[in-house]
């Protein structure tokens, strides 16, 4: 379908399939098998500029563009939605200072996000706070000008590789959900480590590390925002970045959709093409609805995320939710096709199914996304 890209738009989704197809596609397995963090491909979509794609043009960037940022991680994701996640990931760890930064924050933090010169992360999942992120207890102490950071916080992607991290933490444990508050701390930091790297199902390119903090002394400057606006942080920060995984949702599963259809005109049963079977082109015409939905789901949201729309909430979590269900089913559909082959290493598909299953999991459940989205449908039947 043709979703009236600019030419910029154009530009970008060129350029980032330039990439997945040279770049990426090549050694996707390489760094699916190693599990290593591909800095090879992050400097090559640096100096392309899609880093700038999200940051404001006073800042380095080319201006806060979240359909930009759609299309590029869609492209990105059609060929490894491991390495694509590096790319989004840091997205998500930049959102919190182009919403909440001062300025000083901003011109000290968003020209090096904005080159790729350094990659960001966003640090809210504990041990006993995944989809309750009310429930944190790393805590930051105020002493004099500084806050002293304490706790441990797991799953975050980028974590270790990452230079910059937007850390929520509780300064106010009694105030509950209110009592949280957002920081930047940079990697070196005394007092900041790293825990052990996740061994993975899926997205295996990508590293998911704990962060530790222990007496970790940051500035008082660090803080973003004001106290106890942490909470607040966090889900406006998710309803901008949510886009952003649905579109590696839809990339994964185009991508699956892909390969499928190239499959099956190429396998043969019974003397033809199994593309001439009803059963897999009836597979295939629902693939392809599926996929086509969750795109115009995913532009449109992102459209009103770029235009400041209020009540982005509700949209962002549908496409969410939606896209990494359709990807899900994609690539297990896309497998099915292959048939015994898909289940073996050797070709490609089995790979998007794990990279796939992720995406209906991080930035909150797809059952998280429904509470959301039947919450907003329901305040505005009764404001109607």
């Amino acid at each position: 379908m043709d979703y009236l890209l600019t030419d910029e738009q154009k530009m970008v989704k060129e350029l980032a399939r330039k990439i997945a197809d040279e770049k990426i596609r090549p050694v996707a397995a390489k760094h699916d098998q190693s599990e290593e963090y591909p800095w090879d491909v992050i400097k090559v979509i640096a100096d392309a500029g899609l880093f700038g794609l999200f940051i404001p043009e006073e800042y380095g960037g080319m201006g806060v563009n979240v359909l930009g940022l759609c299309i590029a991680t869609e492209e990105l994701s059609k060929a490894c939605g491991g390495i694509a996640v590096c790319y989004a990931a840091s997205a998500l760890g930049t959102f919190p200072i182009v919403l909440f930064g001062n300025d000083e924050q901003k011109k000290k933090y968003l020209p090096d996000l904005a080159s790729g010169k350094k990659v960001a992360a966003f640090a809210v999942t504990e041990p006993e706070a995944g989809s309750d992120a009310s429930a944190i207890k790393t805590t930051a102490r105020k002493e004099g000008d500084y806050y002293v950071l304490n706790g441990l916080k797991h799953f975050i992607t980028n974590g270790g590789d990452a230079e910059t991290y937007v850390v929520i933490a509780m300064t106010d444990k009694k105030k509950g959900a209110r009592g949280a508050s957002a920081f930047i701390v940079e990697k070196g930091t005394p007092g900041f480590t790293f825990g052990k790297k996740e061994e993975k199902f899926g997205i295996r390119a990508s590293s998911t590390r704990e962060l530790i903090f222990t007496d970790c002394k940051i500035p008082k400057e660090n803080l973003l925002y004001k106290e106890g606006t942490g909470f607040i942080v966090t889900m406006k920060t998710f309803d901008m970045s949510r886009p952003g995984v649905a579109a590696q949702a839809l990339g994964i599963a185009q991508g699956a959709l892909d390969l499928c259809v190239r499959y099956a005109k190429e396998r043969h049963q019974f003397n033809k093409s199994i593309s001439s079977f009803q059963g897999i082109q009836w597979m295939i015409a629902d693939m392809a609805t599926e996929v086509e939905a969750a795109r115009g789901l995913i532009y449109s949201t992102a459209r009103m995320v770029d235009a400041g729309c209020k009540g982005v909430s509700k949209p962002s979590a549908m496409a969410k939710m939606y896209a990494s269900d359709v990807a899900m089913k994609v690539s297990i559909d896309a497998l099915q096709i292959y048939g015994g082959y898909g289940y073996m290493r050797d070709y490609p598909i089995e790979k998007y199914v794990r990279d796939a299953k992720i995406t209906q999991i991080y930035e909150g459940t797809n059952q998280i996304q429904r509470n959301i989205i039947a919450l907003e449908t329901i305040k505005e039947t009764l404001k109607s």
